[in-house]
C-alpha cells in the first residue's frame, strides 16, 4: 500500500511517520512530477492520498502554480482515497476542489490563541484525542456525508465515499486509529 502526503506546508512530516509506523509506503508530493511517479507506480490500486494542515489559500494557489490541482482533483473523483485533515478538511469542500459535498467554516475556532486539545466520540473508534489549530468545522454537509465526530454540537469529522476528514490534528497524538481507519478505506 501507497499513500501520497502532500507536502507543500504543515505537519506532513508527521502523517508520514504514522503511516510507516502502520506499514504503508509513503511518498512525499511536492511538484507535478512527484504526482506523476506515484500515479504511474505498480500498486494494485492500493493507494492512497493525504492532504494534512496548514494554510489552504497558500496550499491551493503552490497546488495551482506546480500543476497539482486538476490531477488531484480527477484522480479524487475517480476514486483515490484521501484524508484531509485541519486545511485538508477545507481544501476538499464545495468552494475549493469540490469533490466532497461539504462546505468548511475556515478559522472557526480564532486564531492561534484559540487553539485547543479536547477527546471526544468518533463514530466507530470511540473516544479520541482532538488536537485543533486555527481550525475549521464543517458548516453544511450534504445527505451523503456521514459526520464521524462533533465538538459542542459542530461537525469536525466526516466521511462520504473515498474521503475523510477531520477538522483536528490526528497526526499529533499517540493514537493512530483514525489513520488506520483510512488505511481499511484504502484496502477496500
Amino acid at each position: 500500500m501507497k499513500i501520497a502526503i502532500l507536502a507543500l506546508q504543515g505537519a506532513f512530516g508527521e502523517h508520514e511517520q504514522i503511516f510507516r509506523n502502520l506499514g504503508a509506503e509513503t511518498i512525499l508530493i511536492r511538484n507535478l512530477s512527484d504526482w506523476s511517479n506515484f500515479m504511474s507506480s505498480p500498486f494494485g490500486g492500493m493507494r492512497g492520498g493525504a492532504i494534512p494542515g496548514g494554510e489552504s489559500t497558500a496550499m491551493m494557489r503552490i497546488m495551482k502554480d506546480e500543476g497539482l490541482l486538476e490531477p488531484l482533483r480527477q484522480a479524487i473523483l475517480d476514486g483515490l482515497p484521501v484524508f484531509g485533515t485541519c486545511a485538508g478538511l477545507i481544501m476538499l469542500d464545495r468552494n475549493h476542489l469540490d469533490v466532497m459535498d461539504i462546505t468548511a467554516r475556515r478559522n472557526a475556532y480564532g486564531r492561534q490563541l484559540g487553539s485547543f486539545n479536547t477527546e471526544e466520540e468518533f463514530a466507530g473508534i470511540g473516544r479520541v484525542p482532538m488536537t485543533f489549530i486555527r481550525a475549521p468545522y464543517i458548516e453544511q454537509a450534504g445527505p451523503e456525508v456521514e459526520i464521524l465526530a462533533r465538538v459542542d454540537g459542530k461537525a469536525v469529522s466526516a466521511r462520504q465515499g473515498n474521503m475523510l476528514v477531520t477538522a483536528f490534528h490526528p497526526e499529533l497524538a499517540d493514537d493512530t486509529r483514525i489513520h488506520e481507519l483510512f488505511l481499511s478505506m484504502v484496502l477496500k
